[in-house]
């Protein structure tokens, strides 16, 4: 599996932090993080609306299999990312959240907050986040007994997503907001770009999106 850490600028300071954590416990489990950053103040000041683009265009595109992201109390980017086609996002603040989100509602994305009660001992409550990511097979559901219901809501949220939401390429080709084409535009700026056209595995969302930022 693929994933990949999209973060804001408000939380920049953190992201070397949040991807050694995150790349330790995914590689012990046999799976790839892409770091999309943000890095650092010097990077391009992304905010939760924009990263909402490029994350749909990374889960649509088939450039990463699942996305962490998150902001100042994770609320934003979660809503943000929610408000796209083809993602599935939760709030998870702690291991239990990771766990139960993944095992029951089968998401493709967690939101975690990196300022609201970022603490003592904060990496380390990281650390158990992304191990109860990987601690089995998603979508198991929890309890058991009541597994099969939760499959069968999972398979309906997705199904209804696809009623709800017009396709990722023609919400790019819809928007003609200056404001909204410049979110888009700064979402796949610098590297962000040259890392989702090296992993895309869709054409389509690829040509929306190289449409879409010109």
């Amino acid at each position: 599996m693929r994933i990949a850490l999209v973060m804001e600028y408000s939380t920049a300071a953190r992201n070397e932090v949040v991807y050694e954590t995150l790349k330790k416990v995914a590689e012990k489990n046999g799976h790839e993080v892409v770091n999309y950053g943000q890095r650092g103040p010097e990077d391009n000041r992304q905010t939760y609306i924009q990263n909402a683009f490029l994350i749909a265009a990374i889960l649509n595109g088939k450039a990463a299999d699942f996305v962490v992201t998150g902001c100042g109390t994770g609320e934003g980017a979660m809503v943000a990312a929610n408000a796209m086609p083809g993602v599935v996002c939760g709030l998870v603040i702690d291991p239990a959240d990771s766990f139960l989100f993944t095992q029951i509602n089968n998401g493709n994305c967690m939101s975690l907050p990196f300022a609201k009660g970022w603490g003592w001992a904060a990496e380390v409550n990281l650390e158990y986040v992304f191990e109860k990511l990987f601690a089995k097979e998603p979508g198991g559901g929890y309890p058991a007994s009541a597994a099969a219901s939760e499959q069968a809501n999972a398979a309906r949220l997705n199904l209804l997503k696809t009623y709800s939401h017009p396709r990722f390429e023609d919400v790019l080709a819809a928007v003609d907001d200056e404001d909204l084409c410049a979110c888009i535009r700064a979402g796949f700026a610098g590297e962000r770009m040259d890392l989702f056209r090296r992993d895309c595995r869709v054409s389509s969302v690829l040509e929306a999106v190289e449409r879409a930022v010109g």
